[in-house]
């Protein structure tokens, strides 16, 4: 199999991991949990082929069709392929979710024009909730846990007590840099800590290879650099871009989508600034940041 196709891991006897190398933009990993007596799919794809191809691989593995579909967060990445699983599945996901997949429509179309995503329905989930949710795959317990504003207003962690195994979503980019525009960085730093607690020893990512806990101290230890970053900057007066340009990332400038360090400066000023975890940026100024640190190259899709 070419290192770039997608890849699926028995965690467990009733627990799959679906993993979309590189892990970059719009490659997000997916998984599901039950047999042939059912199951719960976690997460879906950025385009209606890889949706398909998910689906595929989930019925070649004996399970059958999801009747539920749990959306870790609103991006495009994790929900565009939410309509290939209907009518059988219900989608599900904290209440903020729904909501913000309502506000950004076709929002991976806005940014990446000339990809071709296939027949995209917007689905946002139709059963919420607000704190804790637990659902069932045939007797496998799955915990749904909303860390507050983390990654997005309405990130879900998904775990597997008895398995575990949890399922982080964009809390944990393994191998790539975080990304905090639509999010928290002091509620990033708070979600590592909810996810240490569970002591899950299998983690799956929202992006990139599978990992163990280490990967919380990595992911904390790139937050930190961040925020003092962006402390020292402020206090000087440089623009989230001075800043970013001027960073020495060291150690870090071997993590994939190195220009997200800009758009994570964004989101670390505006907290100093006393706005609200979550309050929205400015897109294009964002985005536009990140191609400057690009070489004046756009972001690119990488589904």
């Amino acid at each position: 199999m070419p290192a770039h196709d997608p890849y699926t891991v028995q965690l467990a006897p009733d627990v799959h991991a679906y993993v979309q190398p590189d892990g970059g933009w719009c490659l997000n990993n997916a998984g599901w949990v039950g047999g042939a007596d059912g199951s719960v799919l976690i997460d879906t794809t950025a385009t209606e082929r890889r949706a398909l191809a998910l689906r595929d691989a989930l019925l070649a593995h004996g399970a059958a069709p999801p009747s539920l579909v749990v959306n870790t967060h609103h991006h495009g990445d994790h929900t565009y392929g939410n309509h290939v699983f209907l009518p059988e599945a219900t989608v599900v996901g904290h209440e903020a979710c729904r909501s913000e997949v309502l506000a950004a429509g076709r929002q991976l179309h806005l940014i990446w024009p000339q990809t071709d995503f296939g027949d995209i329905r917007v689905t946002p989930p139709s059963v919420t909730y607000s704190d804790r949710m637990t659902l069932h795959a045939g007797g496998t317990e799955v915990r749904l846990i909303h860390p507050g504003v983390a990654h997005t207003a309405g990130d879900t962690v998904v775990h597997l007590p008895e398995r575990g195994v949890v399922f982080t979503g964009d809390l944990v980019f393994h191998g790539g840099t975080p990304f905090l525009a639509t999010g928290s960085l002091r509620g990033s730093l708070r979600a590592l800590d909810l996810l240490r607690s569970l002591d899950a020893e299998t983690v799956v990512p929202g992006h990139g290879p599978l990992a163990d806990p280490s990967v919380y101290d990595a992911t904390e230890a790139y937050l930190r650099f961040v925020a003092e970053l962006a402390e020292e900057g402020h206090a000087r007066g440089l623009t989230p871009l001075e800043v970013a340009r001027g960073a020495d990332l060291g150690a870090f400038g071997e993590l994939r989508e190195s220009e997200r360090l800009v758009a994570n400066v964004h989101r670390a000023y505006a907290e100093l600034e006393g706005r609200p975890e979550g309050a929205p940026l400015d897109v294009a100024a964002v985005f536009g940041d990140m191609a400057a640190m690009n070489g004046g190259r756009a972001v690119a899709c990488h589904a």
